[in-house]
């Protein structure tokens, strides 16, 4: 068994076989995180392979390999195969999953004040068009959803749909996901879990989650290529018949003029077309986690995040915004009398990556925090102390 720690040979190994370690200081994992080698590897073969023999020929001649992607997939999230769907993104995946859920005038969505902008969106397109109700659940005084709110709306209010997310995108807040699904397992609503930001950063095992669906990017924390996602569909959502509004010809059998059959497992949310060298890169990824191990994972990315924060606490003029009973590695913050983009321009030109967000990304949570904008560094497993060191620096610069 491998120690929970990173001994300095193994990051250094790690960092060779990721080839942009060489060139930039990657602080934007929660935006993309650099692939390792074999990562890219594994799509560049792929696509060599449809040039040389044809697009259809590729897909048939690495059948095996790519139905590996559906089980290691399993094996990352504790579930079957069949419960597994590729997708092009985590919204993608769910967008999916909302869609097969048949919404009433006044059904209730119970959500959290911290989902995704692209959900809370969503929601209020629903609540547009269809004319259901959006309920927010209150915050705990720590951050977080208020469990005994959580309880009593779900009691009360006995909603369509549970939303939460998992990990905000703005926030290094980690949701206490657990506890709810105990609860929410207790109603007949269904639960939407988005796993966005926490799917390669920490362990899932949708048995403890309980949710009913699970979407997620692989681009991120997994370190899998762009356009790509997936999505879990539990056997309660597969035996309700849940299905995508707009299902194809890989997610059902036409078999009468006016009659369609749907296919069995979480296939019937896929499309027919979509890119097999991204699903080869992606069970690439999803392998090189595994063999690192989640925990050891998680561990060091809390490691560096607390790390991250604490220097930037030091710093005048700055304020570190993350708050919540628990924290990933999402690290966000606030500069006095600066500028988001001024301060990601400065320091790209250092080649140091992070992002900035503004207010229209996370209305409530940027109210509340009295802020309209913040930088967000996000480090991942085979970053270094040297390399904190050195952003922490620059934002020193920056806040004198």
């Amino acid at each position: 068994m491998k120690s929970e720690t990173f001994s300095l040979e193994e990051i250094q190994s790690l960092r060779k076989e990721t080839a942009g370690c060489s060139t930039v200081i990657h602080l934007n994992n929660a935006g993309a995180s650099l692939m390792p080698n074999v990562v890219t590897q594994s799509v560049l073969d792929h696509i060599q392979l449809e040039a040389n023999i044809g697009g259809y020929e590729a897909s048939t001649l690495k059948a095996v390999e790519i139905k590996e992607f559906y089980n290691q997939a399993a094996l990352l999230l504790n579930c079957k195969a069949s419960n597994i769907a590729f997708t092009s993104s985590a919204t993608d995946s769910y967008t999916r999953a909302l869609s097969s859920i048949a919404f009433n005038p006044g059904d209730i969505i119970l959500t959290s004040n911290d989902d995704f902008i692209s959900n809370q969106l969503q929601f209020l397109a629903l609540q547009k068009r269809v004319g259901v109700k959006i309920v927010r659940i209150q915050n705990a005084k720590e951050g977080g959803v208020d469990l005994d709110d959580l309880d009593n709306k779900l009691k009360s209010l006995r909603p369509r749909l549970l939303s939460i997310t998992h990990i905000p995108t703005n926030s290094g807040l980690v949701q206490p996901v657990k506890k709810i699904g105990e609860i929410v397992s207790k109603y007949d609503t269904i639960y939407l879990l988005d796993a966005c930001q926490s799917i390669g950063q920490m362990k899932l095992d949708v048995k403890e989650l309980k949710c009913d669906f699970l979407s997620a990017t692989n681009r991120k924390f997994l370190r899998g290529p762009r356009g790509t996602g997936l999505l879990y569909v539990s056997d309660r959502a597969l035996a309700l018949g849940l299905e995508p509004l707009f299902i194809d010809m890989r997610g059902a059998d036409w078999i009468e003029k006016d009659k369609y059959q749907t296919r069995e497992g979480a296939i019937r949310f896929e499309d027919w077309e979509f890119a097999y060298a991204l699903v080869q890169g992606t069970r690439s990824a999803i392998e090189y986690c595994l063999k690192i191990g989640e925990d050891r994972i998680w561990n060091r990315v809390k490691e560096l995040a607390d790390y991250t924060r604490l220097q930037l606490s030091s710093i005048n003029n700055v304020r570190v915004l993350d708050r919540g009973p628990e924290v990933g590695g999402l690290v966000t913050f606030n500069v006095k009398n600066s500028d988001a983009a001024l301060i990601t321009q400065k320091l790209l030109s250092r080649k140091i990556n992070v992002v900035s967000s503004y207010r229209n990304v996370a209305v409530i949570d940027f109210d509340e925090k009295k802020v309209a904008w913040a930088v967000r560094a996000s480090p991942h497993y085979y970053n270094t102390k040297d390399e904190i060191d050195q952003f922490i620096d620059e934002i020193k610069k920056i806040a004198s």
